[in-house]
């Protein structure tokens, strides 16, 4: 959905908050069947992750929820993790590291490799979408402020001995307001892409675990 850009409230003030204020409250009511009223987005609410849904190989040993304690491991789950790496480099990584592994049981490291990936990528995840929820919240309380604001501004135009410099001084205000508002319902459309982002970089990593174990059996 997209919102009118507020130019100028030096004619209708009111009427313009009214639209992106109901805009974005709209937006909130429509989003994502989750049945939680801060959630702006249309990717449908799934707060965490369940292994199943990105894991396809083998059950994981217990002694894979140690995976913190390995800093081998630790540190390349932070680093593949990282969304700044592209995906084919993180792949090749898990590759490389693979190549290095050595002993009868290679695959336990690649297992704690996995459970590390899914903690880290599913914690940062649910942070994204907590931060998402209280961001859109913010903007429904400051739709609410705004549209306050231009109705105040209103009855002062009424007014037969209003200061013209005081009008001027409060529309100036409220448009640099709402500017900054319509800049943030910009940015949570890009927002609300990060948690599928993480999802689909989580699956496509532990699927490249998943080959390579494979190929070693």
């Amino acid at each position: 959905m997209k919102y009118p850009v507020l130019r100028s409230f030096r004619k209708t003030p009111r009427l313009a908050l009214l639209l992106i204020g109901s805009a974005f409250i709209c937006q909130l009511a429509d989003a994502a069947q989750s049945h939680d009223p801060d959630w702006p987005c249309i990717q449908r609410k799934v707060p965490e992750l369940s292994l199943g849904q990105i894991w396809n190989g083998p059950e994981l040993p217990e002694a894979a929820k140690d995976w913190q304690k390995d800093p081998d491991i630790s540190g390349l789950v932070t680093e593949l993790a990282a969304r700044r790496v592209p995906i084919a480099d993180a792949q090749k990584e898990i590759h490389d590291f693979a190549a290095t592994l050595t002993g009868d049981k290679p695959d336990e490291q690649l297992t704690k490799l996995v459970q590390g990936l899914f903690d880290h990528m599913n914690a940062e995840r649910s942070q994204v979408i907590s931060g998402i929820a209280r961001y859109a919240h913010n903007q429904v309380e400051l739709a609410k402020r705004l549209r306050k604001e231009a109705s105040e501004l209103d009855a002062l135009r009424a007014k037969a001995d209003a200061s013209a410099t005081e009008i001027t001084d409060r529309t100036d205000k409220l448009n640099w307001e709402t500017r900054i508002f319509d800049e943030r319902v910009q940015s949570l459309t890009y927002v609300c892409e990060v948690p599928t982002l993480i999802e689909q970089r989580l699956y496509a990593l532990a699927k490249t675990v998943a080959e390579v174990m494979k190929k070693g059996q």
